[in-house]
């Protein structure tokens, strides 16, 4: 079936905002501004950046509601009426959330945009494995080759990272990309158990996706926001590029902005998208396929593939072609999406062929035998 104009739009929305998320980050991660302490510096501010991300989650909660009003209806799911539930299951999937982001986005500022977006696919192992565990799923083999397909995919974009390593003066060196990489892949942990408390928890309810992501945002912000306060106090050393070494300076990141507008139009930027992103995905998964959203999130990262490139924020690594390949051939065969439907099809296709070749030789032997039954003399 074709898709409508709306249709389409969606899909674009999505990849565009969706590319928008991880380069607007990048992008602010690599401005040079000057700080609090009168130094010029890059903008090392991960924890803020989170906060940002939560806000633009949070402007979910806003659309549902004015969805909500605009209908004059209470909003059902599924055909079914949604449960009383308590807020607060929200929270441990903020909590989860903002451990998960902050540390992605620490890892975000070491390593390449691109190798950021493909080495989140490893949340795909950690989810199936800790889904076996708590949700008493049952991996088949396909998913299983998968899983594994996608392990040698993040192996090669990190052996890219390790080969390649630092091209310019916006990330440290090899061993900071190295330990960038790391920290996504950890945080791929966090994000797992996430997915399987709100698979398990929050399923258990019939939530709106926008409340569901808007309730996170909105505990998430408050949360860290409030964290803010004690993460200044704390010393990190080297750890940390901002003002005093603080494990994050919010002054000094208004002050950076303040001092430099692309901070500013990167921060704006990135909640935005978060925003779009989340809706667009959302809707595409009702209207579409939760497998078309897949698809599109594989062009996005080919987007900010390309992108990074063309900026010339990293080199091409032939590497990470390759790794790109394996992962999207992954995702497919643990999805069950694409390559294993065609294999089928390819496979009832010949068993059908064979079928009527018996059945063609069958009806050429019946046919014979009825001829020599009526006395027909073979010389």
């Amino acid at each position: 079936m074709a898709w409508t104009t709306y249709q389409i739009a969606l899909a674009i929305v999505m990849v565009i905002t969706g590319s928008l998320n991880t380069l607007s980050t990048k992008w602010a991660d690599r401005q040079l501004a000057v700080g609090s302490d009168g130094k010029e510096r890059k903008f090392d501010h991960p924890f803020l950046q989170a906060v940002g991300m939560f806000i633009g989650e949070f402007t979910c909660l806003i659309a549902y509601f004015v969805i909500k009003m605009c209908c004059r209806q209470q909003q059902v799911v599924d055909g079914e009426q949604p449960r009383s539930f308590n807020p607060l299951i929200f929270l441990p999937a903020a909590l989860l959330d903002m451990c998960g982001t902050s540390i992605m986005y620490i890892g975000l500022n070491l390593t390449y945009a691109s190798s950021f977006q493909m080495l989140r696919g490893a949340v795909i192992i950690f989810t199936a494995l800790l889904s076996v565990a708590f949700l008493g799923r049952v991996i088949k083999k396909h998913m299983w080759v998968g899983m594994f397909t996608v392990l040698l995919g993040l192996l090669l974009v990190g052996l890219a990272d390790i080969v390649f390593g630092s091209h310019d003066d916006t990330t440290t060196n090899t061993n900071g990309i190295i330990a960038g990489d790391l920290l996504i892949i950890m945080a791929q942990v966090i994000v797992s158990v996430q997915m399987v408390y709100e698979e398990r928890v929050i399923g258990r309810y019939n939530v709106q996706p926008l409340a569901a992501v808007g309730s996170e945002g909105l505990f998430g912000a408050l949360v860290l926001g409030i964290l803010l306060i004690p993460f200044y106090y704390i010393h990190a050393g080297s750890f940390s590029n901002t003002a005093g070494n603080r494990l994050e300076n919010a002054e000094d990141a208004f002050v950076q902005m303040g001092n430099n507008w692309k901070i500013i139009l990167a921060t704006v930027g990135n909640i935005m998208s978060i925003a779009f992103f989340n809706f667009a995905g959302i809707s595409v998964t009702r209207e579409l396929s939760a497998t078309t959203r897949m698809v599109l999130d594989s062009v996005r990262t080919l987007v900010i593939w390309a992108v990074t490139l063309l900026l010339s924020w990293q080199d091409f690594q032939y590497l990470q072609v390759v790794g790109f390949v394996l992962l999207v051939i992954g995702m497919a065969l643990y999805n069950d999406i694409i390559i294993m439907p065609w294999w089928r099809r390819r496979k009832e296709r010949r068993e059908m062929r064979e079928i009527e070749r018996h059945d063609g030789d069958d009806d050429e032997r019946r046919r014979l035998l009825e001829n020599d039954g009526a006395g027909h003399v073979v010389n």
